[in-house]
């Protein structure tokens, strides 16, 4: 009997299993993104959205449209083997397989990264929220404070075991500067952070920030310029997480000073986010300064 594969014929069951593999690793990315977007809608908790149905329900689902579909290419291999139920089983590998993949690096990067929601240019001059994104932040009943000086919650202890109760300002540091590894200031999820001196008075630095932040489309909780201070939104794509941008621009005797302050509304961790979000902006915004300067 050939062993050579035929596609022609009816695969039976075998193609069954094939195209239930398939249809199982589709509906997988279908799950994850119902649960995120339900999430950013308000149809449920991020808790829920994100741990109950991402990381719980939908790793065994992709456990499961891994295993099967694992199974369907095996079987369509065996006693006169059928191309197109092994095109499909392969097929369903790789869907669920890479989604899969997706889902062990996230929860590696959690395991590695310190938890870490809130980052600033300056722990020891901390940028302070104004009442009126105090009062937003209470309203939709955000979990993480916004304080001058926090420290590592204790919820942490048994994922991160050490840190908590550690000062923000002290891990951060830490996790900025990975001797060895290190090799430019984007090498690492946390890149160094330090105020921006750039050339230009207070006025050209305010109006480099507010339209540096308009491009990006935050939403502007608050605009002082008298006061140098601009208060805006982030919100992610899939699960609506909220991030609050807090920017200080002052006189310095080398032309302006800008401070950024980045912090999460909700959860431990932010895997970084908001320290190339700060990184960004400041590069951003230094290009823009010396350009304006440059005439």
């Amino acid at each position: 009997m050939s062993t050579q594969m035929t596609g022609n014929e009816s695969a039976g069951w075998r193609g069954k299993l094939a195209g239930a593999a398939l249809a199982l690793a589709l509906l997988s990315l279908v799950w994850f993104g119902v649960a995120a977007l339900g999430t950013r809608l308000g149809f449920w908790g991020w808790r829920f959205g994100l741990e109950t149905l991402t990381l719980e329900a939908g790793g065994r689902l992709l456990m499961f449209a891994v295993g099967v579909s694992a199974l369907a290419m095996v079987v369509a291999l065996i006693q006169a083997p059928r191309k197109r139920a092994f095109m499909m089983a392969m097929g369903a590998l790789l869907v669920s397989g890479l989604a899969m993949g997706r889902l062990m690096a996230h929860e590696g990067q959690t395991e590695r990264l310190p938890p870490l929601h809130d980052v600033q240019t300056d722990w020891g001059d901390p940028i302070a929220p104004s009442d009126a994104l105090v009062t937003q932040r209470e309203a939709v009943g955000a979990e993480n404070p916004i304080l001058d000086d926090p420290r590592v919650a204790a919820d942490a202890e048994a994922r991160w075991p050490g840190l908590a109760g550690r000062r923000v300002a002290e891990v951060q540091e830490e996790a900025e500067f990975v001797p060895g590894e290190q090799k430019s200031p984007k090498a690492t999820p946390y890149p160094r952070l330090a105020p921006l001196v750039a050339p230009g008075d207070m006025a050209t630095g305010y109006a480099a920030a507010l339209a540096a932040v308009q491009d990006k489309g935050w939403t502007i909780v608050l605009e002082e310029p008298e006061e140098g201070r601009i208060e805006a939104t982030a919100t992610s794509f899939w699960f609506g997480f909220k991030d609050d941008i807090m920017i200080r621009v002052r006189p310095d005797e080398a032309g302006v000073r800008i401070d950024i302050r980045a912090t999460s509304r909700e959860g431990l961790t932010d895997l970084g986010e908001n320290a190339k979000r700060v990184r960004d902006l400041l590069d951003e915004l230094e290009v823009r300064l010396n350009k304006a300067a440059a005439g």
